[in-house]
């Protein structure tokens, strides 16, 4: 049965909180810390090494400690999955030891950079792509606000939107956004000193080759390694450097929040809700669909965050028309599944019942139930791409000529039983491709038509022999179908979706009604009501009316776009 609804308690964990452990432990893995200093010396590296003892004692990795360059070789470095690198300073390692890590790291290796990381080794070109960005200045020691902003990597979906806590603040040379993925910023309004702005990165994530990279700007004071939450926070880091866990660290920028906190513009279809908590989306009961109502989409990049709490089934859906009815999304839509024990057709990553993910990537790339995941989903045209945590695990192309990926978004809630979340749903348009400006050909070579070349609200849409006049000439851009002579749109008689609805010229207005997409069969579907673009009674008359009809690959549904 299509993809089962989520129900997932999500507790809010206070800046004090432990992070929950993974759900089984890690495979047993070695961890080599790192603290050698040619500059200033931290007073708390004791501390920071402790920490990561403990760490390890309670999650299943050893720890070599060690402020001896020589370690740095490849046959040594094989041991190790992660190597942290703990409030290091200046130039610790000589141009062999240099070519040893960064193999490692190339190689598939991890770095996990801490707080005084980014002082380190200026002038190694390397590793100031590891670490991310290097230290510039600070000012003093004091409480600031940490930003979250990705709560689904295991560093930081432990903790709040809002993270208070004292300690030293880095201001940094270059901003590692465009090259990272940051997980957290400073807010410079809850402090004094910095110098970076309103975009203040603080703690961020990357991938080198195979190799993985993680950076915290904390953990300059002795305290900070006492403080659970701040624990939790580098346990995360070097789980994903070790490759314990996965994440997409991809550099992200130009996203909208669908959802992040905030549920303007949802809407309900059908029974159970979703309760939104911590900025936690929360299903229960079902089946219904929890869909973004405010809008639709055509070409664009979605991503959301959700977790399973166990042996749990849900989906994302999309290109469906706005509907009160639930069981519209699953008859008009597609939905990427989320269940990673159904059929290989059914199961997480796959378009549902329409192909399969790769499953030996999907399971590669999958953390386990009670971890969170991320999806893109990357729509453009009738292209539908997949990643899971960063990597592709499905690339699926429509021909269905009674289906669209354009439309309207949802995740589903089905029922009892069933217990997931949903974080940071988020949305970049991609525009779309211009489709063109020049005449529409359809049925019998003939033309798509305003009535007399009029102008005014409602003029008839029809069928007419090509003449190359203004009347037939047709902007397309993305979804919209634009008469430049009127200056008005190719429009649904009052949105309307039944067979038989007349097609009009209308001012544009941005709605359902004026929205078109080309299918890979040559028919054009109007994504509001599930229809084509059809030649009512099939003739080929001049003056025939243009209408919205059940979609089929008939010659008068047959369109040949400029």
């Amino acid at each position: 049965m299509l993809a089962r609804a989520i129900v997932a308690a999500l507790t809010t964990v206070a800046c004090t909180a432990v992070a929950a452990p993974a759900v089984a432990a890690d495979p047993a893995y070695d961890v080599l810390v790192f603290s050698k200093t040619a500059g200033f010396r931290h007073d708390s590296i004791a501390a920071g090494v402790q920490a990561v003892r403990d760490l390890g004692a309670a999650n299943n990795f050893t720890v070599t400690a060690t402020e001896d360059a020589t370690a740095f070789t490849a046959a040594n470095l094989a041991r190790f999955e992660t190597v942290v690198f703990l409030n290091t300073t200046g130039d610790v390692l000589d141009a062999n030891q240099q070519s040893a890590f960064e193999a490692y790291v190339r190689g598939g290796g991890g770095f996990t950079g801490v707080h005084a990381a980014a002082d380190t080794e200026y002038d190694w070109p390397f590793y100031g792509q590891l670490v991310g960005a290097w230290f510039a200045s600070h000012p003093a020691v004091q409480q600031a606000t940490v930003k979250v902003e990705d709560r689904a990597h295991a560093a930081t979906a432990h903790l709040p939107q809002s993270w208070p806590r004292t300690d030293e603040w880095y201001d940094y040379r270059t901003n590692a956004r465009s090259t990272a993925h940051v997980l957290a910023t400073l807010d410079e309004s809850s402090y004094s000193g910095g110098t970076m702005g309103a975009d203040h990165p603080h703690a961020w994530c990357k991938t080198l080759d195979s190799g993985r990279s993680f950076y915290t700007g904390g953990g300059h004071t002795q305290s900070a390694y006492s403080e659970p939450a701040f624990r939790a926070h580098l346990l995360g880091g070097i789980r994903y450097t070790a490759k314990r866990t996965h994440a997409d660290c991809r550099s992200e920028t130009g996203y909208t929040a669908l959802y992040n906190g905030s549920t303007t513009g949802w809407s309900q279809a059908g029974p159970g809700a979703f309760t939104s908590t911590d900025a936690t989306l929360t299903s229960t009961g079902g089946m219904g669909l929890y869909w973004y109502s405010a809008k639709q989409f055509t070409d664009y990049s979605l991503k959301l965050d959700w977790r399973l709490a166990g042996d749990d089934n849900t989906g994302v859906f999309l290109g469906f028309p706005p509907s009160s009815d639930p069981w519209s999304a699953v008859n008009n839509g597609y939905e990427i599944q989320i269940d990673a024990t159904d059929a290989a057709d059914r199961t997480t990553g796959s378009v549902y019942t329409f192909k399969a993910a790769d499953i030996a990537a999907r399971d590669a790339a999958l953390n386990p139930p009670g971890e969170w995941n991320t999806y893109e989903i990357r729509v453009e045209g009738e292209r539908l791409q997949v990643l899971l945590n960063g990597v592709k695990i499905n690339d699926y192309t429509n021909t269905d000529p009674v289906r669209s990926l354009a439309g309207h978004i949802g995740i589903q809630n089905h029922g009892d039983g069933d217990e997931a979340s949903f974080r940071n749903i988020r949305i970049k348009e991609l525009g779309g491709p211009v489709g063109g400006t020049g005449p529409v050909v359809g049925l019998a070579g003939k033309c798509l038509d305003v009535s007399n070349g009029g102008s005014a609200d409602g003029t008839k849409i029809q069928l007419w022999t090509c003449n190359g006049s203004g009347a037939q000439n047709w902007q397309i851009s993305g979804q919209v179908w634009r008469n430049p002579q009127s200056n008005k749109c190719l429009d649904v008689a009052g949105g309307g979706t039944a067979n038989g609805t007349k097609v009009q010229l209308w001012t544009c207005n941005g709605t359902g009604a004026q929205n078109w997409a080309a299918q890979a069969g040559g028919t054009v579907r109007n994504p509001q009501s599930g229809r084509c673009l059809d030649v009512s009674q099939n003739s080929s008359a001049d003056g025939q009316q243009i209408h919205l009809w059940d979609c089929h690959t008939g010659a008068n549904q047959q369109w040949r776009l400029p």
